[in-house]
């Protein structure tokens, strides 16, 4: 299919597993792309696979001046803004200290909300405008379902992305009107080089609460952001999407009742 025949689209984080996938799935539907990524040699390398439908530009999440440059520059470079993936996260070591509201420093709760939650903030306040001059536009913002449930650790992590969940909300509400379509995703567990570096006994674990028989992959993502993108959604506004497996479809004691059913079978 070609939805997205001749659209220019802004991929933030668009030199990881996602946004890559992303941006190839976009470029296959007709779009022209922006890999804006703070790894600017990973960002050429990605945007080198689609000739000239695609240039890198280097961008910091947690500088809205850098993001500004960045949407200004993909406006100037391609004479258009269609449409805005936010996909930047935090993805450094620092991570490890996102942990419990006792212990986590400010310093590691300033600095997720600033690149996950802030800076999707500034790629909408900068793209819409130009969206709007030319009758309007799609975002798709990436949650997660670390932002509709607790969990053990990564208080900031599920916070930034619970925001972003009501951000979405906000922007489809306030813009609706102008032609600004807005909804999120929120992946599960999605098999990416960097999910690769989790200890194999978390992503066991993790995989026995999914409903499907495999993990979530990049370009399962990438579809649905395509989808999102083109008209087809166009009815679509202000949702969050769980791309997940089913895996906040069920009760908490799912897994463990059907161990227990089993067990009780083979008796």
């Amino acid at each position: 299919m070609r939805r997205l025949e001749d659209k220019v689209a802004i991929i933030t984080g668009g030199a990881g597993g996602i946004g890559a996938a992303t941006a190839r799935r976009l470029v296959a539907e007709g779009a022209k792309v922006v890999i804006a990524d703070i790894n600017e040699d990973r960002a050429r390398e990605v945007a080198s696979e689609f000739g000239d439908r695609a240039i890198a530009i280097a961008c910091q999440a947690e500088d809205t001046d850098s993001i500004k440059a960045m949407i200004d520059g993909a406006a100037e470079h391609f004479g258009r803004i269609d449409i805005l993936h936010n996909n930047a996260a935090l993805t450094s070591e620092l991570q490890h200290q996102d942990t419990t509201a006792t212990d986590i420093p400010f310093e590691i709760w300033d600095l997720t909300l600033d690149i996950n939650l802030r800076s999707y903030l500034a790629g909408c306040k900068y793209a819409i405008p130009h969206m709007i001059k030319n009758g309007g536009g799609a975002i798709v913002n990436t949650a997660s379902g670390s932002g509709m449930a607790g969990d053990l650790s990564r208080i900031a992590y599920g916070t930034s992305k619970g925001g972003i969940i009501a951000m979405t909300k906000y922007v489809a509400t306030q813009h609706g009107r102008d032609g600004i379509r807005c909804n999120a995703i929120s992946p599960g567990l999605i098999v990416t080089p960097a999910a690769e570096k989790i200890v194999p006994e978390l992503i066991n674990i993790i995989s026995h609460h999914v409903l499907t028989k495999r993990l979530g992959r990049p370009e399962d993502i990438a579809a649905l952001v395509a989808f999102l993108a083109s008209e087809e959604a166009g009815y679509i506004t202000g949702q969050n999407f769980c791309c997940d497996g089913g895996g906040l479809a069920h009760q908490p004691h799912t897994y463990d009742l059907f161990n227990f059913m089993q067990q009780a079978l083979n008796k």
